[in-house]
């Protein structure tokens, strides 16, 4: 039966026409997104490489292309492939989700990004190298840092007193008035233990109690009244603010270090002296980074003014000294790894800084969360922290925002499921998985659309503004993409925090110098016309090289 939208077109109109013209099971896409929308970076390990806002469903762009698929016998979610011969354009492709998806189907694909970040992560996630290269020369990258730094994330176990490492080091915030100085945390506890015993500092006297026993003593370094947030005013009437005078990072005092002793496990210790010896000695050592402070100035935005109105103008002050000191090593390092991994070690590291700033916060105190660190972009925006967390890179464990977990959860498992990708099926309260015979989500870059069309499973990224592509007229099959929300999030302007380090590790390998004024995002409140300018642009070029009698947008 001919479906009631279509009754009325001629024979030569039917036979163009796709799957996606008159059916889209809403409530199949729905299912998956759901499960899907909670563990992103789980199900789609290959397309997390690196952070970007705002990411659709994987499972969703495939249910989508799947209804582009003009096989009737190769329609179903779960049927590998279907797309080959096919070319799949995405001009504002941002996370990489169509690109991933479409190439799994064999199609060829076309990615266009403004931001260097996007066109760098498809480039590294759809390049495939053997992995076992990757890996060695992550395991000399991260050996040779801990031989030049670990010494600076040592501590001791308060129960037995050896030398173990560091895990974190949590901080609180200093604020004051005209009569006193405060430290501020977001909790006094620090974890509910599985013995429903709790972990906390006593505010008097910073030492950290299990419930009321004392297991780590303060040697009583800070004096200074420790208080709950939203105790925002003094007692003189005065409000309690940020010192301003001083660089972000020295805003903070150390109050509690968290270790793994190899006897008594993860414990909390009250900062000793020779703790508080180590951030001395990285301080010395932060002069000696070879950073330039003019190439990582913050450049105005909607979102980078919060930096600004916290008199923080450059993004080396949002680091602690141990972090630009790691940093400073793996940049020397990636020197020495071929251009092939370099790039994907270089994403890995960039990542890591979102883990790795004084922005991170602690979640830990949270009956669901022990221990764990919220990073610097939890929210779409810059958050600051009353408690926060600086976290030790090279922990040699399994521990959140480590490189070795990193490595392990970006590099490691998105190759394997790049090779083997497994989707969910949803039947009722259950899902079980369906591995996918022979799909791989990776490809072979091109960098022209004659050499585009040889082949399947072929990548072309374009760095620039999607109102030009250089693009012939009716050279793509389809167009999918999901342009981004007015100025709900301002991708190009928090991005700004990670293209400062890539473009140390990665000089050459985009252009790195673009305006915000050319993001299909509004950059002001209300809206200055930006928006629907660029948009506009975008969808009209979209059309040009767009097929007319098969070809659709779809968004």
């Amino acid at each position: 039966m001919v479906a009631p939208a279509l009754a009325l077109r001629s024979q030569s109109q039917l036979s163009a026409c796709v799957l996606i013209d008159s059916q889209f099971d809403v409530a199949f896409a729905n299912a998956l997104a759901k499960i899907e929308s909670y563990n992103k970076h789980l199900y789609r390990p290959n397309t997390y490489l690196h952070k970007w806002w705002a990411r659709r469903c994987g499972t969703t762009f495939r249910a989508i292309l799947k209804h582009l698929v003009r096989d009737q016998a190769r329609q179903d979610f779960y049927s590998p492939g279907g797309l080959e011969g096919q070319i799949i354009l995405d001009p504002m492709m941002g996370g990489g989700t169509t690109l991933h998806e479409a190439i799994r189907l064999g199609a060829n694909v076309i990615g266009s990004d403004l931001d260097p970040i996007p066109v760098l992560q498809a480039r590294a996630t759809l390049t495939e190298v053997p992995f076992h290269r990757l890996e060695q020369a992550f395991e000399d990258l991260a050996g040779a840092l801990r031989t030049r730094l670990a010494h600076l994330y040592r501590t001791s176990c308060p129960m037995c007193h050896q030398q173990c490492e560091q895990r974190f080091v949590l901080y609180g915030v200093r604020r004051l008035c005209s009569c006193q100085e405060v430290v501020l945390v977001d909790d006094y506890i620090l974890r509910h233990n599985t013995d429903d015993s709790v972990i906390l500092i006593d505010p008097t006297t910073y030492d950290i109690l299990c419930d009321h026993q004392i297991i780590s003593r303060s040697p009583g370094l800070n004096a200074l009244p420790l208080l709950l947030k939203g105790q925002d005013a003094c007692s003189c009437g005065e409000k309690l603010v940020d010192d301003l005078t001083v660089p972000y990072t020295q805003r903070f005092v150390p109050v509690a270090v968290a270790g793994e002793c190899p006897e008594h496990g993860i414990f909390f210790a009250a900062p000793q002296q020779h703790d508080l010896d180590q951030l001395i000695e990285a301080d010395g050592l932060r002069s000696e980074v070879k950073f330039q402070r003019s190439d990582f100035a913050v450049t105005p935005g909607p979102k980078s003014r919060d930096l600004f109105n916290r008199g923080i103008d450059n993004y080396l002050d949002l680091f602690s000294s141990r972090q630009l000191l790691v940093l400073d090593a793996a940049i020397d390092q990636l020197q020495h790894v071929e251009a092939e991994l370099r790039l994907k070690l270089a994403m890995l590291i960039s990542t890591a800084t979102e883990f790795n700033s004084m922005l991170c916060g602690y979640k830990g105190a949270g009956k669901s969360r022990p221990g764990a660190i919220r990073h610097t972009f939890a929210h779409h925006a810059y958050t600051f922290p009353y408690t926060a967390l600086e976290n030790n890179p090279l922990f040699g464990g399994r521990a959140s925002g480590t490189l070795q977990n990193l490595f392990e959860s970006r590099l490691a498992r998105g190759h394997r499921w790049a090779m083997q990708p497994v989707e969910r099926r949803v039947n009722g309260s259950k899902t079980s998985q369906v591995t996918i015979r022979g799909e791989i989500d990776a490809g072979h870059e091109v960098h022209d659309v004659a050499s585009l069309s040889q082949g399947s499973r072929r990548f072309l990224l374009l760095h620039g503004s999607s109102i030009h592509l250089n693009l012939p007229d009716g050279s793509v099959d389809h167009v999918v993409t999901d342009p981004p929300y007015f100025d709900s999030v301002q991708y190009s302007d928090l991005a700004g925090f990670f293209r400062v380090w890539l473009r140390q590790m990665l000089p050459s390998a985009v252009r790195w110098d673009y305006s915000l004024d050319e993001a299909a995002v509004d950059q002001q409140a209300g809206g200055n016309g930006q928006y629907e300018d660029v948009l506009g642009g975008i969808f009209r070029e979209c059309h040009r090289v767009l097929k007319k009698e098969r070809g659709r947008l779809i968004f």
